[in-house]
């Protein structure tokens, strides 16, 4: 019933009801496809939450925010005020916006794990613990991690939906003008949302269940899950804001791309919101869960050895 020439190139005959199916099936397929504006953030916030259900209410929220964001799009779209979008790249700029708070989040968390990071100097940040600090056991430094503070992953939804892509050009500019008001034109955002929330409550659920696939003491887990997260968010915030400045000088560097030969938008092809993801959620995000795991490891060896 629903071919992918279909949802790319909605034909004009659509009625209220298949624009809103469609849109609905848009935002999952957006959901589930790696995108530089969610994956990222839903991956810092499920892991931190270091439980199944913790990941799916990571998705959720990340979602609502960005659900209401996309409505206000979709109504702007059908008002005909989203054309500043055709006039300016804004890429760059939410990236830097993204990148800042996931950074103050990131930060903000690390005061509570393990703030011995080097680039705090060069911030202007102190020294947060002498070396005696770095000898605390492990069992100590856990209990002293701070909560993933969800209320930002809203936020987070919110700024990251004002970045503009292949799906959100379908939902503005071709499907919210065809509704017959603005307030069905705001349920394009709305269902559009929805889907993407769906496609993130079972990727952020994913996501957090990594943490369970050893077999690790709750607390492991715990310390694990949120040192990950605030090193991604961390250093992922700096990631983005770093790429963000880097369009905002250069826009035309978003146009070169490779090819996938594939139509669907975030799979079409290899580009700068590619590598994005495979830098924050591959290198960053899985190489700083490795760290934390092996230091949890070698923790417990030592902890043995003391105890034999």
């Amino acid at each position: 019933m629903f071919s992918i020439s279909l949802l790319l190139n909605p034909p004009e005959s659509l009625s209220v009801f298949m624009i809103l199916l469609v849109s609905l099936i848009l935002g999952m397929l957006h959901g589930i496809t790696p995108d530089e504006h969610t994956w990222p953030i839903t991956f810092s916030y499920s892991v931190g939450s270091y439980s199944t259900r913790g990941g799916m209410k990571a998705g959720f929220t990340f979602s609502a925010g960005f659900t209401v964001q996309r409505a206000i799009l979709t109504s702007l779209g059908f008002l005909g005020l989203a054309y500043f979008y055709e006039k300016y790249n804004l890429d760059g700029y939410v990236y830097i916006v993204v990148g800042i708070v996931m950074l103050i989040v990131g930060y903000y968390i690390l005061r509570g794990t393990d703030p011995h990071i080097p680039i705090d100097k060069l911030l202007g940040g102190s020294v947060h613990h002498s070396a005696r600090a770095e000898r605390v056991p492990m069992q100590e430094v856990e209990n002293t991690i701070r909560p993933i503070p969800m209320r930002m992953a809203l936020v987070h939804g919110f700024i990251a939906g004002w970045g503009f892509g292949g799906f959100a050009t379908i939902i503005t500019f071709i499907l919210a003008p065809r509704m017959p008001n603005v307030y069905y034109a705001a349920l394009v955002g709305v269902l559009f949302g929805v889907g993407t929330m769906v496609m993130q409550v079972i990727i952020g659920a994913l996501f957090a269940t990594i943490m369970r696939i050893k077999k690790l003491s709750v607390d492991q887990i715990k310390y694990i899950g949120q040192s990950t997260s605030a090193r991604t968010l961390y250093y992922g915030g700096i990631a983005f804001a770093v790429i963000g400045a880097v369009i905002a000088a250069f826009p035309s560097i978003e146009s070169y791309a490779i090819s996938t030969g594939n139509p669907v938008p975030n799979l079409n092809s290899l580009d700068l919101a590619t590598f994005l993801v495979i830098l924050v959620v591959g290198v960053i995000g899985l190489g700083s869960m490795y760290r934390s795991y092996r230091k949890v490891v070698r923790s417990a060896r030592k902890a043995i050895g003391v105890a034999k």
